[in-house]
């Protein structure tokens, strides 16, 4: 089998030792004499993983005693509705409306309560963020939701805001990208299928004065009370996904952490922003500077037969996944932690050939 270069922003690359060592387990795990996927998450063997991966979690991000870790399903997109029903207090919920993802969980908290855009990137086509000054938010809030990193348009907090009130994120795009402050995080989440392992599986984390707020009244499931006090084994969570989950963990302490995940990330994305610059504007990237997205990389061609053509010659090369939304178009490339050097270098040699050639 010869593997591609799989650029896909999501369900995106997971580790080749990772599918290797899940491959490997995917029969009988662990002398059980079955799959991990057939292990009652009430037995002792889905337990110990279980927990592994809250504590690699806990471990990686830097958490305080009082940030819970929530294993959860329905992806990031439930979070959307579960953070305002949880939290909103009947107080202002506020949002910075970053991208798409951002303006989806706004969208879906104006369903649930009292939610106001505190500011808007449509206007500048989502190119560019606020600083902590133009956010309009006051410590009577409920919280600020910021999204670190918009897939879509290719933007990225490169540090997280400042504010007087509770501060959500959603990091579904660079969570274990890179080190972040988690001091200054009241909840975030993520959907695992970027960084963490495959679709299935969103993490939670909270912190314990937000558990405190959570209303007595929602239904089981949609209260983030249910999840903590039950360790996330309320219900049947999603076996699998969450061993493999565990795997990458695994795989970031072994490659030396998020420091060193960082670093690589930064390298990766640099070599790609710098054959965007140095192409005399062949390809082009609407994005400040400044908040360039380290995760998923967007430019355009000079025209959209130039980029179809580019994207089927890069498909001939193995390098796939590389189409812009379809909300968008033009192109983009998702340098997520599992996407390996070698595979933006040769990235990186394609779109200098093709523009040579063009």
């Amino acid at each position: 089998m010869r593997r591609v270069f799989n650029f896909s922003a999501g369900p995106a690359v997971l580790p080749a030792e990772v599918l290797r060592r899940a491959q490997a387990d995917l029969v009988e795990f662990r002398s059980l004499g079955h799959s991990i996927m057939e292990a009652s998450h009430r037995s002792p063997a889905y337990e110990s993983v279980h927990n592994d991966v809250i504590e690699r979690l806990r471990r990686l991000l830097r958490l305080a005693d009082d940030q819970h870790i929530l294993l959860l399903a329905g992806g990031a997109t439930l979070q959307f509705a579960m953070v305002p029903m949880n939290l909103h207090a009947g107080r202002e919920c506020c949002y910075a409306v970053t991208g798409s993802w951002g303006s989806k969980a706004y969208k879906d908290a104006a369903t649930v309560g009292n939610a106001r855009v505190v500011y808007d990137g449509k206007p500048d086509g989502y190119t560019a963020l606020p600083t902590d000054t133009e956010l309009d938010v006051s410590s009577d809030a409920a919280y600020l939701h910021v999204t670190s990193n918009e897939t879509i348009e290719g933007v990225q907090w490169q540090q997280l805001p400042d504010v007087p009130c509770p501060l959500v994120v959603d990091m579904s795009s660079d969570i274990l990208s890179r080190q972040r402050d988690m001091s200054r995080v009241d909840l975030f989440y993520a959907g695992a299928q970027k960084n963490l392992g495959p679709a299935g599986v969103t993490i939670v984390g909270i912190r314990q004065s937000l558990l405190e707020r959570v209303p007595n009244d929602l239904p089981a499931y949609l209260s983030y009370a249910t999840h903590q006090a039950k360790n996330s084994l309320y219900n049947t969570p999603p076996v699998w996904n969450i061993y493999v989950v565990g795997l990458v963990l695994e795989w970031i302490e072994h490659e030396g952490g998020i420091d060193a995940i960082g670093t690589r990330n930064a390298r990766k994305a640099a070599a790609v922003y710098d054959a965007i610059d140095g192409s005399d504007g062949f390809y082009r990237n609407p994005v400040d500077p400044k908040v360039r997205s380290m995760m998923n990389i967007v430019f355009r061609l000079p025209s959209p037969e130039l980029e179809a053509a580019f994207l089927a010659s890069a498909a001939d090369r193995g390098l796939v996944g590389l189409k812009g939304h379809r909300s968008v178009g033009g192109i983009r490339a998702s340098l997520y932690n599992a996407m390996p050097e070698e595979g933006v270098s040769a990235l990186v040699e394609h779109m200098q050939s093709f523009a040579r050639n063009a």
